[in-house]
Formats: structure tokens, C-alpha cells, sequence
């Protein structure tokens, strides 16, 4: 699982508590560096976890270029602003989302969503 948010004690925490259910998970706080790993081995990623507002590049454009290399890849987008599923794929009808999170979530919570998107 590939995680990445600006915030980096967001980015560790989620990456700690995916293991702690014992899954892999890399975090990343620069989507760039994110989108350089996932490029390099996108088998090793079945999930990717991203924050929507982030400096650099945003969590769109970001899910964008990590579709082009694995289109199937499952796809949750955090954010701090309250986002609608039909909002977001008016912005991006053609991206597939399989969930959303509002922060700030438990890791219970972030556990229920796996389970909905696995």
C-alpha cells in the first residue's frame, strides 16, 4: 500500500496503523516522490491512500498519473474538506475513487473502509 499526505506525522501514523493490521504500506509526504515509487513497482501496490490538498500536486492529479500506470489500482482520497462522491467525479468523471475519508478518521475507521474496498 502506497500512503501520501503533505503532513508527515499524518502520512506515519496511517502507515503505523496499517501495520499493525498487518499490512504493508510505504508513506510518502511528497506525491512526486510517491508517484517515482509507485512507477518503479506498481504490483507492490494494491491501495493507494492520498491526501486531496496537497502543495506540490494535489491528490487529483496525483490519482490521475497513477491510473495511467495501473488503472485498477484501488484509490481512497482523505481529506479535510467535506467532499461528495458525486462531486468529485464531476471533477474527474473518468477516475475511479473507491472510498473517502474525512479527516480527522480513526484507524478503526480507515479499517472499515479497507474491508469495503478489498
Amino acid at each position: 500500500m502506497l500512503v501520501v499526505d503533505d503532513d508527515y506525522d499524518i502520512a506515519s501514523l496511517i502507515k503505523i496503523g496499517l501495520q499493525k493490521i498487518g499490512l504493508s504500506a510505504s508513506s510518502f509526504t511528497d506525491p512526486s516522490l510517491a508517484l517515482e515509487e509507485f512507477g518503479k513497482k506498481p504490483s507492490d501496490h494494491e491501495l493507494v491512500i492520498s491526501d486531496v490538498r496537497m502543495p506540490s500536486m494535489n491528490g487529483y492529479e496525483f490519482v490521475k498519473q497513477i491510473k495511467k500506470i495501473k488503472p485498477k489500482v484501488n484509490v481512497i482520497l482523505m481529506t479535510a474538506f467535506e467532499i461528495e462522491d458525486r462531486e468529485f467525479h464531476r471533477i474527474l468523471p473518468s477516475i475511479k475513487i473507491d472510498g473517502f475519508l474525512q479527516k480527522p478518521f480513526s484507524i478503526s475507521k480507515l479499517n472499515g473502509i479497507l474491508k469495503e474496498v478489498r
